[in-house]
Order: C-alpha cells, then sequence, then structure tokens
C-alpha cells in the first residue's frame, strides 16, 4: 500500500512538474511590407530551445525555461532582433525584421553628378575611357563634353556646363581649389586642361547640385583624386608629332615619387597642316611635374607639385581688322593634402593648394600697341573632419579660406594703369549621409561664407534624395543654392559687386544592370545678381552692377552598353532652353555659347588579331546664337550645326610599345563658331563679317610611347 502510494505521488509530481515548465513559444515572422519569411532563425538566448519559420513565416516550440528571458529572431540579409519578457508571454507574436544595411547594395546618391572610377557603384565612366576617347588627344576636357550636359565650345576649350559660362566651373584635385586649370590662351584659340589623365584614380563631374563640401561656383565642380600609391618602378617615354616627354616612378616601402617632363611644339605640325589662323610663332611649351606619396601607420601624405611656361605670337582677326598677339605664360602649381585614421572612425583631411600664374601680353593693332602683364597668387587653405557613427549616418564638416591676390600692369597710349585686388573667403560647412534604409537615403548639408571684400555672410543649404526602386532602377532628386564670387575681370575695377546666385533643382532617372547604364535628368536652374557692364567690352570706366539674371532648363540622356563583345560605346544626349542677361547683353536671350540640341556617340573596338584598339566619337551640336549688328534684333542669328567626327586607332607593337594615332574632323567638316564684326559700318552702311573657325579643319597626332618596366604586360594605354 505504501509502495502504490508512493508511485502515484511520484507521478503525479513528475506530470505536474512536467506540465508546469514546458512554455509554448509560438509567432509569425515577417518584413515591413507584411511579406512571411520563411527560414528565420527563432531561439532562447543561451539555451537549445528554439525553430525555424515556415513558408508562411510562422514557428512554434516549446521550452522548460521559466522567467524573464530574450527570444533572439535573425535571418541573412534582415537586422537580428532581440525581444526580452516574460517567456510566458512569448505567445501569438508578430515580428516584424528590417532590412540589414549593406553599403555595397545600397541606394546611391547621384543627381547632377557623374563618376570616373574604379570602384564606386555610381561610376559610369572609368579613367581609362576619358583618354582612350577619339578626339580627347588625353584632355580631359574634352573628353567630359561627351557627357551630357556639358557644351562643347571649340574656340574657348573650357568646360561650359547646362547654360553657365566655363567660369562658373570649378576645378579641384585632392579637394582642393585649382585657381588656373587651363592654359594661357587669347580670344577665340582654345586652352587645355592642364592635367594629365593618368595622374587620377578618379574623377567626379558635376552638372548641378553638387556637394556643400564645395563652394564659389554657380554651375558645376570637377573633382579629381590622384593615385594613392605608385604602380611598380618604371620608366616611360613618348616621342609625339607635337613633341616629347619622359616620366620616371621609383617605389620604396612606403613611399614613392613620379617625375615628367615634356616639351611641345605646333611649329612642325603647322607646317604641314593648312591653319585658318596666321601663326607667327607656334605655341610652345615645356613642363615638368612631380608627385611625392608617403604612408604613415594611420595616414597618408600627398604632394602634387607642377610648372609649365608656354608662349606663342599670332595674327588675331578681331572687330573686322587684325592684331598681333604675343603671349607668354609661366604656372606654378602646388597641392599637398594628409589624411589621417583618428580612431573610432574618424578620419582628419588637412590640405594647402597654391597657384601663382604669370602672363606677359603685347597686342599690337594699326600703330598701336599694349603691354598688359599680370600675376595672380592663390591660396587654398582647407581642413576637414569625418565621421562615420554608424553605417546609415556619416558627417562631415570643416572649414576652408581662399585668398586671391591680383595685380595688372597696362600700359597703352591711353595711359598706364595699375588695377589689382585681393580677395579672401572663409567658409563653413557641414553635410550628412542618411540612410532611411537600404532604399532610401538623403544628403542634407550647409554652407555658408564670409565675403571679406564686401563683408557680407552667405549661407547656402543642399539636399539630395534617393530612392532605390528595386535592384537595377532608382530615382534622386536634388536642390541647392550656390554662390559665386565676381572674377578678375571685374574685381580689378570695382570690388563692392555682390556674389552671384543660382538655385538648383534636379530629378534623375537611373538604370543600371552589368554592363548597361540610363540615365535621365531634368533640371531647371534660376540665376540672379548675374554681372553686368556698359560698354563693347571691360574697362576701368564701365559701369558694374549685379542687375543680371537668367535660367537654364533640360534634360539629358545617357546610355551605355557594353555587352558586345570587344565593343564599348555610349550615346549622351542633351537639350537645353536658356536664357540669361549678363555681361553688357541690353536684354535677355539665349547666350553665344548654348547650343539647343547636343549629341555624342562613341564607341571603342579591341581588334584582337590585329593587336589594336580602334575608336570613332561623333559630336553633333545644333547652331549656336550670334549677334548681327546688321539685323535690329539681338543675338537673333544661328550659325549652321556643329559635325565632327573623331577617329583614334592605338597599336601594340608589343606589349610595352604603342603606336597611336588621332584624327580630329576626319571629314573636314568646315565648322564655324561664330562671326567678328568691325566695329563700324562700311561705306554701305553694312558691318563686315568674318566667320570664327577653329585654328585647324582637322588635328592630326602620331605618338610612340615606350614603358620599360619589370612587368612586360605594362604599357601606356591607359594615358592615351
Amino acid at each position: 500500500m505504501n509502495f502504490n502510494y508512493y508511485l502515484f505521488l511520484f507521478v503525479f509530481i513528475f506530470i505536474g512538474r512536467s506540465s508546469f515548465a514546458q512554455q509554448e513559444i509560438h509567432g509569425v515572422i515577417t518584413d515591413k511590407k507584411e511579406q512571411p519569411i520563411a527560414g528565420a532563425n527563432i531561439y532562447l538566448k543561451g539555451t537549445y530551445d528554439g525553430a525555424i519559420s515556415d513558408e508562411n513565416g510562422r514557428f512554434n516550440f516549446t521550452s522548460e525555461e521559466t522567467g524573464t528571458k530574450t527570444l533572439v529572431i535573425s535571418f541573412l540579409s534582415f537586422e537580428t532582433k532581440e525581444i526580452s519578457g516574460e517567456i510566458s508571454s512569448f505567445k501569438n507574436l508578430q515580428i516584424q525584421l528590417t532590412e540589414k544595411f549593406d553599403a555595397l547594395d545600397a541606394v546611391v546618391i547621384n543627381a547632377g553628378n557623374f563618376e570616373a572610377g574604379t570602384t564606386s557603384e555610381a561610376s559610369v565612366l572609368k579613367p581609362l575611357d576619358i583618354v582612350t576617347t577619339a578626339g580627347s588627344v588625353g584632355n580631359i576636357i574634352t573628353a567630359l563634353e561627351t557627357l551630357p550636359g556639358t557644351q562643347s565650345v571649340g574656340e574657348d576649350g573650357r568646360l561650359f556646363v547646362r547654360g553657365g559660362d566655363a567660369s562658373e566651373t570649378q576645378t579641384f584635385v585632392d579637394g582642393l581649389r585649382v585657381a588656373q586649370p587651363y592654359n594661357a590662351s587669347v580670344r577665340n584659340i582654345p586652352s587645355r586642361g592642364r592635367f594629365s589623365p593618368y595622374l587620377f584614380k578618379g574623377m567626379s563631374f558635376s552638372t548641378g547640385g553638387y556637394s556643400a563640401e564645395y563652394g564659389n561656383a554657380l554651375s558645376s565642380v570637377l573633382v579629381m583624386d590622384t593615385q594613392d600609391e605608385a604602380e611598380e618602378d618604371n620608366t616611360e617615354l613618348s616621342f609625339m608629332s607635337l613633341g616629347f616627354g619622359i616620366g620616371k616612378t621609383k617605389n620604396w616601402e612606403k613611399s614613392s615619387i613620379t617625375l615628367n617632363t615634356s616639351y611641345a611644339n605646333l611649329g612642325p605640325y603647322q607646317s604641314l597642316i593648312d591653319q585658318n589662323i596666321s601663326f607667327n610663332k607656334p605655341f610652345q611649351s615645356i613642363a615638368g611635374e612631380a608627385v611625392f606619396r608617403n604612408q604613415f601607420e594611420n595616414g597618408l601624405l600627398k604632394v602634387y607639385t607642377a610648372y609649365d611656361h608656354s608662349s606663342f605670337n599670332v595674327e588675331q582677326p578681331i572687330y573686322g581688322s587684325t592684331q598681333t598677339v604675343d603671349l607668354k605664360n609661366n604656372n606654378f602649381y602646388l597641392n599637398s593634402s594628409y589624411v589621417h585614421s583618428l580612431g573610432n572612425k574618424w578620419h582628419l583631411f588637412g590640405g594647402i593648394s597654391y597657384g601663382n600664374s604669370q602672363n606677359d601680353i603685347n597686342l599690337i593693332a594699326e600703330e598701336s600697341e599694349e603691354l598688359i602683364d599680370d600675376t595672380e597668387n592663390s591660396f587654398h587653405l582647407k581642413t576637414k573632419l569625418s565621421k562615420r557613427f554608424t553605417d546609415k549616418i556619416k558627417l562631415n564638416f570643416g572649414a576652408e579660406y581662399f585668398n586671391t591676390d591680383f595685380k595688372q600692369s597696362y600700359q597703352s597710349e591711353a595711359g598706364n594703369f595699375n588695377p589689382n585686388y585681393n580677395s579672401g573667403l572663409f567658409s563653413v560647412f557641414t553635410e550628412t549621409d542618411i540612410f532611411f534604409s537600404q532604399n532610401l537615403a538623403a544628403k542634407v548639408g550647409v554652407r555658408a561664407t564670409q565675403d571679406a571684400l564686401l563683408s557680407e555672410v552667405y549661407v547656402s543649404p543642399r539636399l539630395s534624395l534617393a530612392y532605390k526602386i528595386d535592384e537595377n532602377q532608382q530615382i534622386s532628386t536634388a536642390f541647392g543654392n550656390f554662390r559665386q564670387q565676381a572674377g578678375q575681370d571685374y574685381l580689378k575695377f570695382s570690388e563692392h559687386l555682390v556674389q552671384q546666385k543660382a538655385t538648383h533643382y534636379i530629378l534623375n532617372y537611373q538604370y543600371k544592370k552589368a554592363s548597361t547604364t540610363l540615365r535621365a535628368e531634368a533640371y531647371f536652374k534660376e540665376y540672379r545678381d548675374l554681372l553686368t557692364y556698359s560698354g563693347d567690352e571691360i574697362t576701368f570706366d564701365s559701369n558694374f552692377d549685379n542687375s543680371g539674371s537668367g535660367y537654364a532648363k533640360g534634360i539629358d540622356i545617357f546610355w551605355r552598353d557594353g555587352h558586345f563583345k570587344n565593343l564599348d560605346y555610349w550615346i549622351s544626349y542633351s537639350f537645353i532652353d536658356s536664357e540669361r542677361k549678363y555681361q553688357n547683353y541690353p536684354e535677355q536671350v539665349t547666350p553665344n555659347f548654348v547650343a539647343n540640341h547636343n549629341l555624342s556617340v562613341v564607341s571603342k573596338y579591341w581588334i584582337q588579331s590585329l593587336r589594336s584598339q580602334a575608336g570613332f566619337t561623333y559630336n553633333f551640336n545644333s547652331g549656336r546664337p550670334y549677334n548681327d549688328p546688321n539685323t535690329p534684333n539681338f543675338m537673333a542669328e544661328k550659325v549652321k550645326s556643329y559635325h565632327s567626327l573623331n577617329f583614334n586607332w592605338a597599336y601594340l607593337l608589343n606589349k610595352q610599345q604603342i603606336l597611336y594615332v588621332s584624327v580630329s574632323n576626319v571629314l573636314g567638316t568646315q565648322n564655324v563658331f561664330g562671326y567678328d564684326y568691325s566695329n563700324t559700318p562700311d561705306a554701305s552702311g553694312t558691318y563686315t563679317a568674318r566667320a570664327i573657325r577653329p585654328t585647324a579643319d582637322r588635328f592630326f597626332f602620331v605618338g610612340f610611347f615606350w614603358t620599360i618596366s619589370d612587368n612586360k604586360n605594362r604599357n601606356q594605354l591607359d594615358q592615351l
């Protein structure tokens, strides 16, 4: 009897204890769109009790644990979630998981911005594309003119963007401003960018709505980052129809130096090819540059310096007559930057750039002579701190100071003048990148600038948003206010002109899959406080003010496809409607550098059997406006459309020797950029005109490039 009693008691206690300890835990797992998540792992922290969700997102398991516990829910590509509470409350749970943030797959903020690099997800061009585009002949600016939003202004050679003239685009190297990014030139003879493309690992070209980190540009910025480290030791030799060059790179364990020098002389070329302009002395230049890099334990120092001297003498048609222009230019540029990791995801940037440009110009026309000597010294000091607080939040903030000291000596029969100015701009900026999710991001920034000449402070907000529609598509938008100080032609005579203002509105759509990219972008720009002056030319007695205004609106389309074997191509189209009242314009009209329609088709084909790359580029611009004083309406006439078919061929004689041939405007189309009219009418009352044309209808270039290095596969194809 006792035995049966104790057996009954034991069974009762055991069953009761088991019944009490077995807690049932169940619920359903979904994403933010309330779609079930199958295969999620659910378990009690510190135990082996758990389950996996089924195809409906449901889970169910039991546990003998008691008291307060933590339930963990995890699944690949979603953020792990933990719920703490009394274990008996873990019933009928409705658990929603948030998609894990992945920077490599996140939305990219790219409205108004083109990336040219090797790693950026926003890249539409690679550094190799910049230099192998037919017609560019290694000129960064010419290659960028195949992108939508740019205007090809052949008589100028600088970068014109979305209704803005060339002065409205600023150039930065490693975050520091380049005050003189182009070779010196004169009216209607195109200048050329000073920098060699192969120095840079990537470029960011903004057609508008650019970051708050940059300023003093109404339309766009071109940001170029130099290589962080040099490749192996090598020597590079170049023998060209225009001159020759030699380069040397030397590496050590944590540092490297690259030295380059070149000489150019267009005399032999101009003697063989008919020129539309008469040169008394051909363009000549001698240049050298050096790049030093040193890698510290937690930082990187880069120093770039360059010097060039150029000169030419030309008979220049102007205002119905001819004047002789003799120009000599000396340019020096120094750029030094240091990036340091402070730990805990803090990074410090500091840098300084200095530019010195000296022009000696002699103008002779009809027994009159003008002597112009000017010197510009420019400094840029900058420091910036950045911190990535989480994968979703990154903060940049910093300060910078620009100083420009300009002096000019002008001598003529009318008298001697010495205009000059010294300008200082102090700016602070802050900008935050916020990723609300994998598909939604924002860039919010503000920039404040104090203009020492005016003792005024300008505040410019910037905002960009981007939303990822799916794996291949996204839309983005940008808004911002942008200010720019008057240029030297104005400030040397009047230092009290307020800064010009532009407001940008941009809407962008991008489709990107594998080697295919489609970008479509609509924009509107409003200009205020544009600079105006009285008279035919800017002189010391002109009346200057900020009464100008204008707008630019349009759409840009870019398509690139690399699906075809050995063939790569892209197509760019831009439509722009722009009018402005500025300079000495009597009314608001389309300026003479704006073509309503612009088209570029770029193709490159690798011919394996011939060890060659062949390229073609076709450029089209509809007719640009010009002013005919023989007609009553201002800027009412248009030149004929511009057409140019360009060709290049790179042939590998062996893996380290390349023969390169380039022909611009293969068909010899006689393009016209505008007309130069006489100042006074002839006997019949007509103002006579002369067409403004390229210096030559065709441009031929032949070069032999030889790389000497231990790596027998290395060559200069990426520099052509």
